[in-house]
């Protein structure tokens, strides 16, 4: 059965959706139009919650590709998937002129799917968006039955995972890199205490990604002028 035969014989039980209060208004708007009941809530980590075990990140195509560039996006799928079972990532907007290169945005996809069991969507408008989100809750809450919780109950983290979180929160330093870096020093403290040369010795760290951990880490805080 497709998908829009399936939507169409579904049940007419009303789809809930919590979306973000910060999310776009035209996106709330489309979901109502579509007939879902939209509740909205400041979530702690995503845009949209479509069922007690999945959770929605909307980005458009600027943003997405900024938050490669800082390692902003591999935090926000670090919480989701500590949070929730699922995860999405609803990438909207046409394509354009890309700001970085190729690889990079390949390496990004690579990451999402294989690193973090996530899933990546591209949508070309806000409407588009919104029947993506409306069909993954309708899916959820209707043929699977899974309910809509508001909050996921947030695990607590591993000393682990929290020297990880910190050692990644440095720019172009993803999750992997930062694993290497506290598998081949030890501990954080000594990454800190790490010359240039010894933080190349790293695999994957190279010369770019030295010198910027190296800066950040040793030089002196600067006030504001």
């Amino acid at each position: 059965m497709s998908l829009q035969t399936f939507l169409e014989k579904a049940p007419s039980r009303k789809v809930e959706i919590v979306a973000d209060c910060r999310e776009d208004p035209d996106i709330i708007m489309y979901l109502k139009e579509l007939d879902a009941d939209v509740k909205i809530e400041t979530l702690p980590v995503g845009d949209f919650l479509t069922s007690s075990e999945t959770i929605i990140e909307r980005k458009t195509r600027e943003d997405f590709e900024n938050s490669i560039i800082d390692g902003r996006l591999f935090k926000q799928l670090e919480n989701m998937k500590l949070n929730y079972k699922n995860a999405v990532i609803i990438v909207e907007g046409p394509k354009g002129e890309e700001r970085i290169r190729k690889e990079a945005l390949l390496g990004a996809y690579a990451s999402i799917i294989t690193d973090y069991n996530a899933a990546v969507f591209f949508t070309q408008n806000k409407f588009r968006t919104a029947e993506l989100i409306f069909a993954i809750a309708k899916h959820e809450q209707i043929a699977e039955k899974r309910p809509l919780r508001l909050f996921a109950k947030r695990k607590a983290l591993t000393l682990r995972e929290q020297q990880i979180m910190l050692v990644e929160s440095i720019p172009l330093i993803g999750r992997k890199k930062a694993e290497a870096l506290l598998e081949h020093f030890g501990s954080i403290k000594k990454i800190a205490n790490a010359s240039q040369k010894e933080l190349c010795e790293v695999e994957g760290i190279g010369e770019k990604r030295a010198k910027i951990i190296f800066n950040i880490l040793s030089k002196k805080f600067k006030k504001e002028e």
